[in-house]
């Protein structure tokens, strides 16, 4: 797949001096003055987009902001104007269709909340950033190692601009997490040895064929289900729990090895199940688990065994007391709190970036999900920086540029079969 992210389009876009002109929407809303309103645009316009344009709206109003949505897209029309109308649009500000997405970034927002599936996150990211906005990207942001990689030159390219990045890492802005974190690295339980994290549930939903579907239509219905738009679900919902170990432990694994399978799944091409060991280094290995099969014992989160102690993500913790600085939330939704935080940090003139750190779990996740669709074992290096390894420029077909030139090879309904019999 061709990628309009390149080196040299990133060393061009890096060497302007855009910060001032970088904040001139947010200038432009009178932030500071007497109207204090802020504009939003919003891409994917389904249950998530939904849900994430309230949480920017309550997170304006706990900053005692006017927050409000002006342009929304989906590739589908009828959900751009569901999410319109509960906002007050006039039907000529929902978009659909595939390009959608740039008639959003060309509004007057000072905000893209950018919520499709996944595949299409790092082409959309990159248009915003161009267009000096203020972006949200909900995790993950990318399916391969080659989007992965282009959402880390773009969030460069927004540092180097002055723009506010967050990325959907709810459990980031949680204060059950934040306190256990500032405790972890307090020596609470000592240096973490180990852990397991889990995301055991069903599969959300598929979407069937219907009459009049085109190739691109139906998959797009149904992106939960093909790993060329959602990642598999260790991408697209295990992520989380991956973030949380690379945030506790502080780095990124070595390498991953996995494997999985499926049993139940009725349409798409993605697995049911994984087995990942994560080796982190210096004898330290996280079990990364995750089902999607109706009916099995169910269980969502993590656990870290340290030298002195252990964790529950952001529960429980047995070890040692430690004094850590109270942590203050204007919000206790985590899922608001990081709208805040962004916010905040741009109304400070400090933006936040988040988008190196959520590209980097998503590229573990990827990993994971590489691992078990081979049976070989992917190391941090294959994916990062060496170029010869048959990882390094693997890129899901169709990809996001595709969607848009018209109707797209359909991938076959089967999962991957690693190994030899």
């Amino acid at each position: 797949m061709n990628t309009p992210w390149t080196r040299r389009s990133f060393i061009e876009a890096s060497t302007l001096t855009g910060a001032a002109l970088a904040a001139s929407p947010l200038m432009a809303a009178n932030i500071n003055s007497g109207t204090k309103t802020l504009k939003a645009g919003l891409i994917g316009c389904g249950g998530r987009g939904n849900g994430a344009i309230k949480n920017w709206i309550e997170a304006c109003k706990l900053l005692g902001i006017e927050g409000k949505l002006v342009a929304c897209a989906d590739a589908f029309k009828d959900k751009a104007v569901g999410v319109g109308k509960q906002h007050g649009l006039s039907e000529d500000k929902c978009y659909d269709g595939f390009d959608g997405y740039q008639k959003v970034i060309a509004s007057d927002c000072d905000f893209v909340l950018m919520a499709t599936p996944p595949g299409f996150r790092p082409l959309h990211f990159d248009a915003a950033v161009e267009a000096g906005k203020h972006c949200f990207i909900e995790k993950p942001v990318a399916v391969d190692p080659v989007g992965a990689r282009a959402v880390i030159a773009t969030g460069e390219k927004a540092k180097a601009k002055g723009l506010g990045v967050a990325t959907g890492t709810q459990r980031r802005h949680s204060a059950g997490y934040l306190m256990n974190k500032a405790r972890i690295d307090a020596g609470a339980i000592g240096e973490i040895k180990g852990g397991i994290i889990q995301w055991n549930g069903r599969i959300p939903w598929i979407k069937r064929r219907q009459d009049g579907d085109t190739n691109a239509s139906y998959m797009a219905r149904n992106w939960l289900n093909f790993t060329e738009l959602s990642g598999d679900h260790i991408v697209e919902q295990h992520v989380h729990n991956i973030d949380v170990a690379i945030w506790y432990l502080g780095r990124i694994p070595v390498s991953a090895l996995g494997f999985g399978g499926r049993a139940r799944r009725e349409t798409g091409n993605q697995f049911d199940f994984f087995s990942v060991d994560l080796d982190f280094g210096d004898d330290v290995h996280i079990h990364s688990q995750c089902r999607q099969i109706a009916g099995c014992y169910d269980r969502v989160g993590e656990m870290f065994t340290g030298t002195e102690g252990s964790c529950l993500g952001g529960g429980k913790i047995n070890g040692k007391e430690v004094q850590v600085p109270e942590i203050k939330l204007e919000s206790g939704n985590g899922q608001v709190q990081e709208h805040v935080a962004l916010i905040k940090s741009i109304i400070a003139g400090e933006p936040l970036n988040e988008s190196k750190q959520i590209a980097e779990s998503t590229m573990v996740a990827i990993m994971s999900r590489m691992s078990a669709y081979t049976g070989q074992m992917v190391r941090w290096v294959d994916v990062m920086e060496n170029e010869k390894s048959p990882f390094y420029n693997y890129a899901c077909t169709p990809g996001a540029l595709a969607f848009e030139k018209g109707e797209i090879e359909l991938p076959e309904e089967v999962p991957p079969v690693p190994g030899k019999a």
